[in-house]
Formats: structure tokens, sequence, C-alpha cells
């Protein structure tokens, strides 16, 4: 029996196993980098080891240190959570030689499957070694790991070159391993994947199938079981498939197989994931399974019944990113003041109120799960409680997420993997309350008062108050008059310094109103605090290249120099943060005036990384 597990891992995907672990009376060991010593993850753990860095390539894929940290804090099995070294066969035989349990498949399975090429070939596919143009599109993929890094969609192939080395580069920091391959790029597929669990024994399950199209940047966005709209028979079919190949490896321990359908209907086997998937949850709702506590106990030895359990309803997951799907997804950063979704739904995080969302790593916050009897009923159950959940601190994809779980062609399951190509500039129109900003003035009003919280027996010339809401300014004005504070065409019912509640049209609303210095959170709206005068020392030169995220510069294009001439939409450098790269360009055709960007440093938001002069 299992006494002490350590995770090989951080942020949510630690603190969800670990439940477990306590459920099961067993013992908790985390392990963290200098980044994460105050993360979740190291506080709710039984005991913490440290892993000296903050970059993944010194700590988190630091397998010799990981083992020496479970054999000093007395742990007798290691499991690796999914992303860093979940694939990693060098790292399960490492855990396995220390005399300590690998809660996964056996490292053959491993090389056999995780290899995203080995398992094309033992598939009886064949990856693309010479890309001519009639085989355009094609997909740069990583060989190793998952989570959309290390991949690049290439259209034209004067691209290709410039693709294989970033998606290179974002692979071997992400995984350890830059090895990537190419593959044809099916335009308007469902990414579908079967859930498949095996013991010791020559028992393999199949526990039904996931949609999981909804993605950005080929990371996974919204997750459903089972997969909509399926033929009996190609449900069948995936799912005979995939264990089929987790025969085929003497695969044991959960695992996930993916396929990519085409609009046709045929399935293209993309890979096998040998590991606990982000959006496991989905099918632990569907057959009411705790997915990691049957891998503990396949590890320990114990046999699967003969049969899965029968699945229940649907289940949907989003999850939740500190980014801003707006300005290309951009990685956000700063303080998590609040994180609370009510109702019936399963939260999965890493953070907690307090905690600081730093740049090293996924900028993923949480994942909210709804299950429900029907399809239906648990999209309006999650998109509901999202819509109503408070989530203060960095800008969110949470607005997107609403969007996305009411628009039509997800509801009516006709969603593939361009959903957001098409749809992503509707989904992130700003459409804020028109209320919010007078709410926000009018409880700043209150708190500010020089009477308590009580207001001038006399009339006032008109306050005028300016924020800015999702990239836009709003100016709104209020005045105090003998019987409270009015404002043009609302009737003020009430005001204080956490509430508001006004009238317009007839219609009443309440405002929950929470302030962070300059960031301000009425409701679901979240505003930022804009100065009466704008502070003349805060321009830019013209043509300036500012830092979108807090990062940092992996590369500079070759041969570039001050005084180079440059296109529109260049490439000009890289920035890494969050485990992804992103690429700054040439934002006018001219003259490269100023470059301050120098591999290896390290940039804050607003940094400026080049100047060009245009013509």
């Amino acid at each position: 029996m299992i006494s002490t597990v350590l995770v090989a891992n951080r942020g949510e995907i630690a603190c969800r196993i670990f439940r477990t672990c306590r459920e099961l009376g067993i013992r908790t060991v985390a392990v963290h980098s200098d980044a994460d010593e105050n993360a979740l993850h190291a506080r709710v753990a039984d005991a913490a080891v440290r892993l000296p860095g903050a970059a993944p390539a010194d700590t988190y894929l630091r397998g010799d240190l990981i083992v020496k940290a479970a054999i000093a804090a007395g742990a007798d099995a290691v499991h690796p959570g999914y992303g860093f070294l979940s694939e990693n066969a060098g790292f399960a035989r490492a855990v396995t030689d220390a005399g300590l349990i690998w809660i996964g498949p056996p490292p053959e399975a491993i090389e056999a499957m995780a290899s995203k090429t080995r398992a094309k070939e033992l598939m009886g596919i064949a990856p693309l070694t010479e890309v001519t143009e009639a085989d355009l599109p094609v997909l740069v993929k990583a060989a190793a790991g998952g989570g959309g890094r290390g991949m690049r969609v290439v259209r034209d192939l004067a691209g290709l070159d410039a693709a294989l080395t970033a998606a290179r580069a974002e692979a071997a920091s992400a995984f350890g391993d830059g090895e990537v391959f190419v593959e044809p790029y099916v335009e308007g597929g469902r990414h579908i994947e079967v859930q498949v669990l095996a013991d010791t024994h020559g028992t393999v399950w199949a526990l039904g199938t996931r949609d999981c199209s909804l993605q950005r940047r080929h990371q996974k966005v919204i997750e459903e079981a089972p997969a909509p709209g399926l033929s009996p028979r190609l449900d069948a079919e995936l799912r005979a498939t995939a264990v089929r190949a987790a025969r085929a490896v003497s695969y044991v321990g959960a695992g996930t197989v993916e396929f990519l359908v085409a609009a046709d209907g045929r399935a293209h086997f993309l890979e096998m994931n040998t590991r606990l998937q982000v959006e496991h949850p989905v099918t632990e709702a569907v057959f009411g399974v705790d997915l990691v506590a049957l891998q503990i106990s396949v590890a320990e030895g114990h046999a699967l019944g003969t049969d899965p359990p029968h699945p229940s309803g649907h289940a949907v997951e989003a999850r939740l990113y500190a980014e801003d799907p707006a300005h290309g997804w951009a990685p956000q950063t700063g303080r998590l003041h609040r994180l609370a979704v009510p109702g019936d739904v399963r939260l999965d995080t890493g953070c907690a109120d307090g905690d600081d969302i730093g740049v090293h790593y996924d900028p993923m916050l949480a994942k909210a799960v709804a299950h429900a009897p029907t399809r239906a009923q648990a999209v309006r159950k999650l998109a509901g409680a999202l819509e109503r959940a408070a989530v203060h601190g960095p800008v969110t994809n949470r607005d997107l997420l609403v969007r996305s779980l009411r628009h039509e062609e997800f509801t009516s399951a006709r969603m593939d993997t361009g959903f957001y190509d098409r749809h992503l500039t509707d989904l992130t129109s700003p459409a804020p309350d028109p209320l919010a900003p007078l709410a926000a003035a009018l409880a700043d009003a209150h708190g500010r008062s020089r009477f308590g919280g009580g207001w001038r027996n006399v009339p006032s010339q008109p306050q005028v108050k300016r924020y800015a809401v999702a990239g836009e300014e709003h100016e709104v004005r209020y005045r105090h008059t003998r019987t409270g504070l009015t404002a043009d065409g609302v009737h003020v019912v009430h005001a204080d310094a956490r509430l508001v509640v006004l009238e317009s049209d007839g219609v009443r609303r309440r405002y929950e109103v929470a302030r962070y210095g300059d960031q301000i959170h009425v409701g679901t709206t979240r505003l930022t605090a804009l100065p009466r005068f704008p502070d003349p020392t805060a321009q830019h030169v013209p043509g300036s290249l500012l830092a979108p995220m807090p990062g940092t510069v992996v590369r500079v294009a070759e041969g570039l120099t001050e005084g180079a001439a440059v296109a529109a939409g260049q490439p000009l450098l890289w920035l890494e943060a969050m485990k992804m790269e992103h690429r700054i360009t040439a934002p006018a055709t001219g003259t490269l005036v100023a470059l301050n960007a120098v591999p290896g440093r390290q940039v804050t938001v607003g940094s400026v990384l080049a100047v060009v002069r245009a013509p």
C-alpha cells in the first residue's frame, strides 16, 4: 500500500492529486520552485521540498532533483501530473530505479507513445519528411508533451523554417525535448479523444469520448463528455482504436488517445497522451469515478472491474486563464484578489485569494466543471456560474468563456477547431454594463466622503470620473445634493463603498463593488480608474514596440541591428511568457532606430523593446 505520494508538478493538478490522496489517507509531498515558494500546492501538502531556481528547466524538469526530493521526504510513490516530466520515460525509470512506485504507465509504453512520431509509426502512419505546396497547410508539432506548446500551422512554404525554429525552441523550454515533426493539418475538424484506463491484469477500459474542439493556439479551452453528435459506428470505432492502441504497448494506468475527425466523418489518429489529461474531470463526472484514485489503485497492483461503470448525463469544463483574448491571448500577471464560482460547479484550482500570478508558468487559474442530465442543462449551468463568478485580479478569459458557451454554433454542437478563428472578434467585442462605471464612481464617492460616509448638505457641481473598461474609456458624471447622489437618467437607490443599487427605465439592479488600488470590480465588470489629467511623461516615441506582457526575450531576428530597414509585420523578436512564445513584429515599414531587446533579458509590461521610424 502506498503511504506517501510526491507530486512532480505544480499548481492546479498538484492540488487536485493531493485532494484525492487526503481522501485515501495518503500523505503528500510537494516540490516547488523559488517562484512557487508560497504557491497553493506548496502550502496544502503535508511536506514541501524546494527546487532552486524559477525556470522550468532548472526546477520542474530536473528529474534528478525530484527523485532526491522524494527520497528525502520519505515518499514511496511519485505521481507526475500532466506536462513537465509526465511523459518522460527516463524520469519514470529514475523513479523506479530509486525503489519508488511510479504512478503512471511503464517506461516502455511512454517511449512507444509519448513521442508522437513513434506513436504514429506504431499506428502505421508516417509523418511528412518533405513538404511541398501540395501538402499545405501543415502542422509543425512537438514530438513530446502537449498543451499546444511547440505547435505551429504553416500555410506557405516560406514560413516553414521559421515555424520549425519557433516550435523547437518552445518545445525544448516546456518539455526538455526540442524534437518536432510535420503532419497534414485538417481544416474544420473536431478534436475527439477517448479516455483509457488499464491495469496490470490485462483489463483495458475505454471511458467514453470527449470533445475538445474549442482551442486557442492548439490548447484546449472548453471540453465536454461525451462528444456530442457522433454516430454509434464512429463512437465504437474510436473506442475500439483507443483500446487497440493501449494493448499494443501493454499500457498501464490512465491515458488518452486523441483523434481529429474530419467534416466527412473520417477519424485521423493524432497521438496517445501517456498521462492524465487536464480535462479528465468531465469523464469523472459522467462515469462517477475518481481517475486519480484509480491510478493509485492500479499502481498498487489492484485489478479493475471487468467492465467500466455506465455513463450518466453530460459534463462540460471551461479553463479560466489569466490572459487577454482580445489582444492576441496575451498572458496577464498580477494579484488574484478573489476567485469564487457559485452554484453546483466543481472548481479545480491551484490559486487562492491573494496569490500572485507570475510569468514563469501556464496562465490557467482554474477549471470549472458542470454536470447535468443533458448537454443543454450542463452548458447552461456552467455559463450561468461563470457569468456570476467573482474573478478579481488580472484580465481573464471569463467573458469569452460565457459567450462561447452561449454561441449558437456551440449550443447546437456544430463547432470545430476553427471556432475561434471565425468568431474571436465578435466574442471579444466590448459589451460592458453601461451602469458599471457610474456604480464605481458612486462607491468611490461614498468611500472618500469627508463626513464618515454622509453627503454634503449643499448642492455641488457635477463630479467627473474616468474609467477604462475593456480597453475603452468611459466618463461618468454625478452630483452631491441635499437628498444624496444623483445622476442624469438614473435613480440612485442606495450607494456605499461596497454596494450600489441603481434604477434605470424602471429596472433596479444591484452592484457589488470591490476596489484594489486603481482596479475596481463592479459585479463582473473590471474597470481601471484613470487620472483626471493624463501623465505627460507616460508618452512614448511614435513607432515604439512595447512589451505586451512581462517575460523573457528568447531571441532576436537573425542579423537585426539598429539602422536596418524593416517591413510591416516582419518578425523582430520573440518573448517567452508562461511557457509560450510570443512574436513581436514591426508595426510599420521603416527603419529600426532603437533595439533594446537582448536575448535572456527580463522585461516588464510596457517596456520599450524597439522603435521603428516610418519614412
